[in-house]
């Protein structure tokens, strides 16, 4: 029997050594398109609340692809659609209890920043994303928009090894932050900190302006 347990055990530390030997390749895959481009330097950064203190604002802007994903409906969507905004990318998948307790702020913060000069998207990695509509209608999430992309194309530009994840892109499409994990996006520190980076990014309108 101790046997046994000791085999189940390094079967658990090869597998999970495995897993991280795994997710490391995959940012590392993802890093070579994206960090090591360089736009232009950020300049002073903006002091953080609270609330904001696990986004990281870069000290390069990076340039990345251009990559398209598909809506709900089917209809290609492609990152330059959102230039000459700020622009939020949250990654996100049905499997992941923290995603789903994100999703209420982010419509909410989204409704209110109505007009403004920033675009809230979602975008999951579900490899069925047909499921996605019956999905969130059984967690009442009515009017839910989301882009997808079951083959993980994103990885192409950052890592998507970790979700919850927000990438911030400036008004050009210049990748300019990214917050890795849970955020309260519905807490008073959150909007004043995003409309400095919206007075900061959005106008931007080239790759190294």
């Amino acid at each position: 029997m101790m046997k046994k347990l000791l085999s189940a055990k390094s079967l658990g530390l090869n597998l999970g050594a495995g897993l991280c030997l795994t997710l490391a390749a995959a940012s590392v895959n993802a890093n070579t398109h994206t960090l090591q481009n360089k736009a232009y330097h950020t300049g002073e950064p903006i002091p953080k609340t609270m609330q904001m203190t696990g986004f990281i604002e870069m000290q390069h802007a990076r340039t990345v692809k251009d990559i398209a994903f598909t809506d709900l409906e089917g209809n290609s969507v492609k990152l330059s659609d959102y230039h000459g905004k700020l622009l939020l990318l949250n990654l996100w998948a049905t499997w992941c209890p923290p995603c789903l307790q994100e999703i209420p702020a982010l419509q909410k913060l989204k409704a209110n920043n109505k007009g403004n000069q920033i675009e809230i998207v979602s975008l999951s990695i579900d490899e069925h994303p047909e499921n996605i509509p019956a999905f969130m209608e059984e967690h009442g999430f009515k009017d839910f928009e989301s882009l997808t992309d079951p083959t993980k194309k994103v990885e192409q530009i950052m890592p998507a090894n970790v979700v919850p994840a927000t990438y911030v892109f400036d008004g050009a499409g210049n990748l300019v932050g990214f917050m890795r994990g849970f955020l309260h996006w519905d807490d008073k520190g959150v909007q004043p900190y995003l409309d400095k980076l919206i007075a900061k990014y959005a106008n931007k309108t080239s790759a190294k302006s």
